[in-house]
C-alpha cells in the first residue's frame, strides 16, 4: 500500500497542471493496483474537501461528488470509508460541512453517544448535541 496526500488526489481530479496532474494520472492509473492500492487518511480526506472548496470554489455537490468519486475508485483504500460515506450523504443533504459531518460519523464509529458542539449548524447533524 502507498499513502496518498491530498495534493495528489487534487491534482487528479483538477487536472490544472500540467506537471502534477500528469505525475498524479500516472500513480492513480499505472502505478497503484488493487493488490498495492493507494491509503487516503481521513486527514487527506478532509484537506481535500477543504481544497476543493476553498481554493477551487467547489459547491456542496461538487464536492461531494468529488469524495464519491475516490471512494468508488479501486485503487483506493480510504480510512474509515464508511463514515466518509456518511459524511458526504450528510453533505448531499446540506445538513452541515463535511468535517462537521465526519467528526459525527466518526464520534458514532467510536460509540460516543453524543458530540458535543457550540456549532449550531452542526447540530443539524444527526449526533451533535449542544452541551
Amino acid at each position: 500500500m502507498i499513502g496518498l496526500d491530498a495534493n495528489i488526489l487534487v491534482s487528479y481530479l483538477i487536472q490544472d497542471d500540467p506537471v502534477q496532474s500528469s505525475q498524479a494520472r500516472k500513480i492513480m492509473e499505472q502505478q497503484l493496483t488493487e493488490e498495492n492500492p493507494g491509503f487516503i487518511s481521513i486527514v487527506a480526506t478532509v484537506e481535500l474537501v477543504w481544497v476543493l472548496e476553498n481554493a477551487y470554489k467547489f459547491s456542496a455537490r461538487e464536492i461531494a461528488a468529488a469524495v464519491e468519486r475516490v471512494l468508488q475508485t479501486d485503487v483506493l483504500v480510504v480510512q474509515n470509508e464508511q463514515e466518509v460515506f456518511t459524511a458526504v450523504a450528510q453533505l448531499k443533504e446540506g445538513r452541515g460541512s463535511f468535517a462537521g459531518a465526519l467528526i459525527a460519523a466518526l464520534g458514532s464509529w467510536a460509540n460516543c453517544s453524543r458530540t458535543l458542539t457550540f456549532d449550531r449548524t452542526a447540530l443539524r447533524i444527526p449526533g451533535f448535541a449542544m452541551p
